[in-house]
């Protein structure tokens, strides 16, 4: 199977999964539940749910173990962009190439289906197709990341540095905690849903995770000034007119483009120990870093 094969079957097992774990709009309150998968289905690059599977593949993970935690690992990525969206945070009316939620509904639906999307997402990684003992590691690890020391945290010193210049490493800082920590939480439940690796390994997930991590956010701050608001499918530029500090603005477009190309082979170094094994999961940081080759 080549990786766009592989991609495409993932990718329709986390439409289905979403689908699935997702309430129906024919469910009360119906205009709540219509918002969540207004929000949710049908667009994204759903890059946690590959890592997810990728992962897991190297864990013998089984399919519909992976298919609960792509789908909370996505309702926690899409509340988190929801709640982004809204007038008292970034103020943005476009995500992946529709209005924001707030737009198309109201600010309060908005919020409603960020807090709903939240606790649907630890529903599904409750499912009965994970054992009790995934089910409690997978909930900490979610849990942890889109927290106060990771995705909500992040996203609270990027409201805080609106305006300011921050050093690198602070930049660093924030986006391991805005970004990073869920991508990192993508890799490692992928493998705690398959059977238990060891430390040298997740110590390895680890190191690959946070150099994917960073280089997400490296590109995204290069496509932003480099690209269209229909490319991107959200507002393009919007970084620079907010005065939010990015690496672009920090160390510059080619210092940037070089930088996430190290990013790569730091991610590539860090699957070594795996072999042909983590495959898919180096092609990820490929795709990753090629949006903006």
């Amino acid at each position: 199977m080549t990786f766009e094969q592989w991609m495409r079957s993932v990718l329709e097992r986390v439409e289905t999964a979403l689908e699935h774990y997702l309430p129906t709009e024919a469910t009360e309150p119906a205009t709540l539940h219509e918002a969540m998968r207004y929000a949710v289905l049908g667009g994204g690059k759903r890059v946690r749910p590959l890592l997810c599977h990728a992962a897991g593949e190297l864990t013998g993970a089984r399919a519909e173990c992976l298919d609960a935690a792509a789908a909370a690992l996505e309702m926690i990525h899409v509340y988190s962009l929801v709640h982004d969206d809204m007038p008292c945070m970034d103020d943005d009316a476009l995500r992946r190439g529709k209005p924001t939620v707030h737009v198309k509904y109201d600010e309060a639906t908005a919020l409603l289906v960020g807090d709903a999307l939240q606790s649907q997402a630890f529903v599904s990684l409750t499912s009965d197709v994970l054992a009790p003992a995934q089910q409690a590691a997978l909930v900490r690890e979610l849990a942890l990341a889109s927290g106060s020391i990771g995705m909500c945290g992040g996203q609270a010193i990027d409201l805080a540095s609106v305006g300011h210049t921050l050093t690198r490493t602070q930049l660093e800082t924030m986006h391991r905690m805005k970004t990073g920590a869920l991508l990192r939480a993508a890799v490692r439940m992928g493998a705690l849903a398959g059977e238990t690796p060891d430390a040298d390994a997740m110590r390895s997930l680890d190191a690959y995770s946070a150099a994917v991590g960073l280089a997400f956010q490296v590109v995204d701050d290069i496509l932003d000034v480099t690209t269209d608001s229909a490319t991107l499918g959200k507002t393009a530029g919007k970084d620079a007119k907010d005065g939010k500090p990015t690496y672009v603005s920090i160390i510059g477009l080619d210092a940037s483009r070089a930088l996430a190309a190290q990013l790569r082979s730091d991610a590539h170094a860090a699957l070594a120990p795996f072999g042909a094994r983590a495959q898919r999961l180096a092609e990820l940081a490929d795709l990753v870093v090629n949006r903006v080759s």
